[in-house]
């Protein structure tokens, strides 16, 4: 966003990124443009608070998960040895008895 003066009018200029490539893109002079770029900044304003907001509702919900993963890690766990402990191996991803050879 830019707001320039050139010869003593203000004329509002957007960037637009498409791709790889940033494009500035005329919105208008005078009274438009100074109308057009306030307008702009309130909308990052409230697009940064949007986004302060979901950080929050995230680090609320992680903290909410954590001690479910915690015990799904502690089920992994049991699984495991109660498999090793019933004679079972691992083998190409999968849980196998182990052959009883003579």
């Amino acid at each position: 966003m830019a707001l320039e003066k050139r010869g003593g009018n203000l004329y509002y200029y957007r960037s637009i990124r498409r791709g790889d490539k940033v494009r500035r893109v005329y919105v208008g002079s005078g009274e438009l443009a100074t109308i057009a770029h306030e307008r702009d900044l309130m909308d990052r304003a409230v697009e940064e608070g949007r986004r302060q907001e979901e950080r929050r509702e995230l680090e609320n919900l992680e903290s909410l998960a954590a001690p479910v993963l915690e015990v799904g890690e502690a089920a992994t766990v049991l699984a495991r040895a109660h498999l090793v402990a019933s004679g079972f191996h691992k083998r190409k991803g999968e849980w196998r008895r182990e052959r009883n050879l003579p």
